[in-house]
């Protein structure tokens, strides 16, 4: 029987000890994905003995096929479209325009709840951005982008699974990319938890309050 993780603190516990190497490191910072990537974060960020934060960014669902990323944006106006997919599909400007309209909305609103502090300084450093898991890796792709405009001098991007082919991807695109499980086929990043309840707000403003801070959307400079 294939493993799955319990959830996603203990995800985040095998994902820290991939990371080991980055330990109490001077120069490195964590970043977690809300919502779930915060509760995995927290859990690398405990064991490592790092600072954590939160970056935000939102995926851009397939109307009727949410968990289907088309897309995602990002905080300074970042956004990304997976245009094969959506010549593909057939999906009209009108119904993307629509979904980025309403997630644009709920970035806005993540920002305002969730900012409980000031922006760190990442220019210089070594940020390593978490997910719960990756299956087109869209809602990452976006992070990279915002991240890269903050020039950290080293980015890593790690996970407790991901698409076999997302990884291959990914190991191009940054310095460093950390997967635990990496399945030649996913067909959904929960089918690897036990429980993957969906993270609520509360959970994450509990979490943040403990010593994280956000990365305002508008702060990509």
């Amino acid at each position: 029987m294939r493993f799955r993780f319990a959830n996603r603190a203990e995800a985040g516990r095998f994902l820290a000890g991939k990371l080991e190497t980055y330990a109490s490191h001077p120069e490195a910072m964590i970043f977690g994905l809300p919502r779930g990537g915060i509760v995995v974060a927290s859990a690398v960020a405990h064991k490592l003995h790092l600072p954590s934060h939160a970056f935000l960014v939102r995926k851009l669902g397939v109307p009727g096929q949410e968990e289907l990323a088309m897309g995602a944006i990002a905080g300074g106006g970042i956004c990304l479209l997976n245009h094969s997919l959506i010549r593909a599909l057939g999906i009209p400007q009108q119904a993307i325009d629509a979904v980025m309209a309403r997630e644009k909305t709920e970035l806005a609103r993540r920002q305002r709840i969730f900012n409980i502090g000031p922006p760190p300084e990442i220019r210089g450093k070594t940020i390593i951005l978490i997910d719960d898991g990756l299956a087109t890796g869209a809602s990452m792709r976006a992070a990279v982008t915002a991240a890269r405009g903050h020039h950290p001098a080293r980015m890593v991007v790690a996970v407790p699974v991901a698409a076999e082919s997302v990884c291959r991807e990914f190991a191009e695109e940054v310095d460093e990319f950390v997967c635990v499980h990496a399945p030649e086929h996913l067909e959904g990043v929960g089918q690897w938890y036990e429980d993957f309840e969906q993270t609520s707000d509360e959970e994450v403003r509990k979490l943040l309050e403990q010593s994280w801070a956000v990365v305002p959307s508008s702060h990509n400079k």
